[in-house]
């Protein structure tokens, strides 16, 4: 069934000598590895274009490195990622490509869905949205009262939404005088605040749904253009609302133009679509240029992932110790913390793209799997994280990998300010690493003058274990490009380990159960009959009836 190479990892030498590795190698720390390896510093960091990515500060020897890219090799990871590349259907469940590649590539080749070329298609799809886009930035588009469009609101939702609004947010420096708005969550709330803040004569609301049958996106959708009506008469729906949808049928009835539609592929999968139509918030937010760079920048990453040796490929490399830490230490969270407010939303973004992706209980054959696969993800900017969370990561006792994001130029001249923050990005890995030891800490205390049994009460607390795992990803400045190259990064990391885990990562079935058993339930809240439940699920029902 499966077009992917199609290996239990468990069963592979590779992972075997792993698990065995492991238990050599466990009360090894990583500064004993510091003292033993020759220029670990330098054998563990890849440098490529404006990324400096050191993974020194890792509980992982040069053998274990070693035995991760046979891993690699054994499950054939190459010829995947051809597969992957080249248009094969590699989304086996739903008989789909997965191509997102193909809307970042220089079209210097064909990429091909069966005997079809696909590039001269995204190409067209691409300069039409750049000319409507032009269209609105200049203000030739108007609105109609004949002002200028000046309000941006996406209507959206998972990965019409998230990935948009992430990168609109994160290339707010590169913005025009266009406010976006995101609208996500079916609560009526959400939207009735935002349109507070609005004005209908010179809003642009973009509908993003492929079927245009989500219901929280439709629930929004209906809703916002009520409200818009209670204003404007219903012919104005064509200057303000703009679908990216497949389903033409739906949008003629909701009363967009059909010179208002922008296409989808079926595949591109939702939460690796900001590159397609759907960013079409994020090409009016920032403009076609900066678009065109975000693209590049993606690009420019997918061919270093395709074509550079494991060992200096750094999505490889990072997914390798990802499964390094899940599957052998047994650490099941990794925080990422970039230090940009830009960033804020970073995480949020990845977790729907690695736990929608890798969140899987079958293998490729449709069995039950007696390994761990998708990781959980979380995380938050720094420095807010280092008041927050990061006691646990210190000195909790879980395991958990952080990666650490960071730009050597700040966008705004900000004085010192940016030499504060990375200092705390570098000195917070080196504290994780490094530790705090009883000897160090008692010689501290003993300088506050403090007496020798308050010493010994206080030691306990203040000793920090170290030894703790982090990746760093040091990036010269936060530019679409750049930005571009960082979400493609993670992308293939999530491809690398669904290869290695034996999954599919492009379907996502695990949502789909809530969603079909909310129409029950909303039928039961509406209606005075309710349908069969558990007890719990009854009561809650009665009890919602009853406000």
């Amino acid at each position: 069934m499966t077009t992917l190479p199609n290996h239990n990892p468990t069963q592979l030498a590779a992972w075997k000598a792993l698990k065995k590795q492991f238990d050599e190698q466990k009360e090894t720390t990583i500064l004993d590895l510091f003292e033993s390896e020759t220029d670990r510093q330098a054998k563990c960091t890849v440098i490529w274009e404006d990324f400096y990515v050191d993974y020194s500060k890792n509980r992982l020897s040069e053998k274990t490195l070693a035995l991760l890219l046979d891993l690699a090799a054994q499950a054939e990871l190459p010829r995947a990622i051809e597969a992957y590349f080249t248009g094969a259907r590699i989304n086996v469940t739903e008989d789909r490509a997965v191509l997102h590649t193909a809307l970042r590539s220089d079209g210097k080749e064909p990429i091909s869905v069966g005997d079809h070329n696909v590039i001269p298609d995204v190409n067209a799809v691409k300069e039409e949205m750049y000319v409507f886009a032009e269209k609105i930035i200049s203000g030739a588009w108007k609105g109609y009262t004949g002002k200028a469009i000046d309000t941006i609101v996406n209507i959206g939702i998972g990965g019409s939404d998230l990935g948009p609004a992430m990168v609109t947010e994160a290339l707010e420096f590169y913005g025009n005088h266009l406010t976006p708005y995101f609208v996500s969550n079916v609560e009526g709330d959400h939207h009735k605040e935002l349109l507070k803040k609005i004005d209908p004569e010179t809003t642009l609301f973009l509908v993003v749904s492929k079927t245009f049958t989500t219901q929280e996106t439709l629930a929004n959708a209906t809703s916002i253009r009520q409200w818009f009506l209670t204003s404007a008469p219903e012919s104005a729906i064509a200057q303000h609302f703009v679908a990216v949808s497949t389903n033409l049928e739906k949008i003629k009835a909701f009363g967009i133009a059909a010179d208002n539609v922008f296409p989808m592929n079926d595949w591109v999968g939702g939460r690796f679509s900001l590159w397609s139509t759907v960013g079409l918030s994020i090409c009016l937010a920032v403009g076609p240029k900066h678009f065109e760079e975000l693209l590049e920048g993606a690009g420019a990453m997918d061919r270093h992932f395709r074509h550079s040796p494991a060992e200096q490929n750094i999505p490889t490399l990072l997914a390798l110790i990802s499964i390094w830490y899940n599957n052998f230490w047994g650490a099941e969270s990794e925080a990422i913390v970039p230090y940009t407010q830009y960033l804020r939303n970073l995480p949020a973004y990845l977790q729907q793209g690695i736990m929608e992706s890798n969140g899987k209980g079958v293998d490729r054959n449709g069995q039950p799997i007696d390994y761990q696969t998708g990781t959980i993800i979380w995380g938050a900017s720094g420095t807010n994280a280092q008041h927050a969370f990061f006691q646990l990561i210190h000195q909790g006792t879980k395991l958990i990998p952080t990666d650490f994001i960071g730009f050597k130029e700040s966008l705004h001249d900000t004085g010192d300010h940016q030499e504060k923050l990375i200092s705390n990005l570098i000195a917070q890995t080196e504290a994780l690493m490094c530790g705090k030891t009883e000897k160090t800490v008692r010689e501290e205390l003993k300088k506050n003058d403090l007496s020798p049994k308050t010493i010994d009460q206080l030691t306990p607390f203040k000793v920090f274990s170290g030894n703790r795992p982090t990746n760093t990803l040091l990036i010269n400045k936060l530019t679409p490009y750049n930005l571009g190259a960082l979400i493609a990064l993670y992308e293939h990391k999530i491809f690398v380990q669904g290869v290695l885990w034996n999954i599919y990562s492009y379907d996502q079935w695990g949502v789909e159960l809530g969603k079909q058993l909310a129409n029950s339930v909303l039928s039961d809240l509406q209606n005075e009959k309710i349908n069969q439940h558990d007890p719990s699920t009854t009561a809650l029902i009665n009890r919602y009836k009853k406000h």
